[in-house]
């Protein structure tokens, strides 16, 4: 089948021929037709799959039919017609860049908006009018109660990453977005893994919608070899520096479960004479958009980060992925693999795994399925008499293990969709903040 035969308009085709993509994916081929129907669709795929594509050119092929029927040329007033809502930065930036490909040959305008850098700028952009809005849900909601953005003429809402929304705590932000949408709207939901919170939370936003999965939920590709290297705690970066040297690895994405776990392997590659950067919640955005660029470009053989950053990277055959900590969700194991072996290519991802991170194996091979193989490395077998010691979590973070704080703090809805800025400590609070601050290096995303 080929994309032609979906029913998209001519300008669309144009665009999608300049890709040099020819064929729709599976999960292409199931959502493209419901969504043009104007069904709810609530779909699954696996990460490399073609999901942003899969709503984009449908989204776009509807708006340029309706506004057809209606006589409407687009002109000279724009309002927001369509709302996609991604969690994080990296993600919205893809989603950003798929809709313009797509549009290109589209009177239609669109933009991003997120937390973390200039809000002048995208107030002015917004207000010269546009149809596409992709927005993280802190920095959306802010521009709503500045009566910036109106999304009383949105027909179509996407809700991309729905489970990593969950998991970041916006539920309660999505909520406040679905209520001020127009209730006549056709909504989309997309992730990579299903669970039943997401099916809940589809329930309650859409209406009678048509579930698409292409493959078995919670599932990996089978283009991604697996492996897992045991391995004392101590000794992982040595192993990931031979690992890296030795196969003469030249681009690999290397995941970390903190902050400050990811700056100090990002160190210790750099004394290696390997040109690495690091990505996460506490660099700015101009940093982890340069880091990307020249991660891309090659220009660095290693990019160190943490979950939440490392969502909506799209790296066209990146071959190697490196579980340098296993995740304590077994799902974000599945997000971090899918950043290779996508778009029907082979990819290869490598755990270092020690006695700590057992109980997250066991978890994330139940998830999947799936047991993982295990090869020994020469020279780096583990020491049988080192125990097993709770790995900290951090502040707030899901999934079990150690916990500080049992009632989370309150998210706000700001453009701090990253909880980057820091409230500075009155004299009062200054002495136990020093001390919680001899922790903050353990502190996640």
């Amino acid at each position: 089948m080929s994309f032609s035969k979906l029913g998209l308009c001519e300008p669309i085709l144009k665009a999608i021929k300049e890709t040099g993509y020819t064929t729709p994916t599976p999960i292409q081929k199931k959502a493209i037709p419901l969504i043009l129907k104007g069904d709810d669709v609530l779909a699954g795929a696996q990460t490399g799959t073609g999901k942003t594509a899969g709503f984009t050119l449908p989204l776009l092929e509807n708006l340029h039919k309706h506004q057809k029927q209606t006589g409407h040329r687009g002109q000279p007033k724009r309002h927001i017609r369509a709302l996609i809502l991604t969690p994080t930065r990296e993600l919205a930036a893809q989603v950003g860049e798929n809709v313009q490909t797509y549009s290109k040959y589209l009177p239609y305008k669109s933009t991003i908006i997120f937390g973390g850098v200039n809000i002048n700028r995208q107030i002015n952009t917004i207000k010269q009018g546009i149809d596409i809005l992709i927005a993280t849900p802190g920095r959306l909601l802010d521009l709503v109660s500045q009566k910036v953005v109106d999304l009383s003429k949105v027909e179509i809402l996407v809700l991309d990453e729905a489970d990593r929304m969950l998991d970041m705590g916006f539920i309660h932000d999505i909520k406040k977005v679905v209520k001020i949408v127009p209730k006549s709207r056709q909504t989309l939901l997309f992730s990579a893994t299903f669970s039943k919170e997401i099916k809940a939370l589809a329930s309650g936003f859409q209406t009678n919608p048509i579930l698409v999965e292409v493959s078995v939920q919670n599932t990996t590709s089978e283009r991604v070899e697996q492996v897992v290297h045991p391995v004392d705690k101590s000794r992982k970066r040595e192993l990931l520096y031979k690992l890296i040297n030795d196969g003469q690895w030249q681009q690999v994405l290397v995941f970390t479960r903190t902050k400050h776990g990811a700056n100090k392997l990002c160190e210790y590659l750099q004394k290696q004479n390997i040109p690495s950067s690091a990505i996460h919640g506490n660099k700015s955005q101009g940093a982890r958009t340069k880091a990307l660029a020249n991660f891309k470009e090659k220009k660095i053989r290693v990019l160190v980060a943490t979950d939440i950053a490392a969502r909506g990277i799209d790296i066209d055959m990146l071959p190697h992925v490196v579980n340098f900590e296993l995740p304590n969700v077994p799902e974000d194991y599945v997000h971090r693999i899918g950043r290779t072996g996508r778009a029907g290519r082979a990819g290869e991802a490598v755990s270092l795994v020690c006695v700590d991170e057992n109980d997250f194996l066991r978890g994330i091979e139940r998830l999947t399925s799936q047991k993982i193989k295990k090869v020994v490395i020469k020279g780096y077998e583990v020491d049988p008499t080192i125990q097993a010691e709770p790995v900290n979590l951090g502040r707030g973070n899901r999934g079990g293990g150690q916990k500080r704080n049992s009632t989370p703090k309150k998210k706000k809805s700001s453009d701090n969709d990253w909880n980057e800025e820091k409230k500075k400590p009155n004299s009062r609070n200054r002495s136990r903040n020093r001390n919680r601050n001899r922790n903050k290096s353990k502190a996640l995303d």
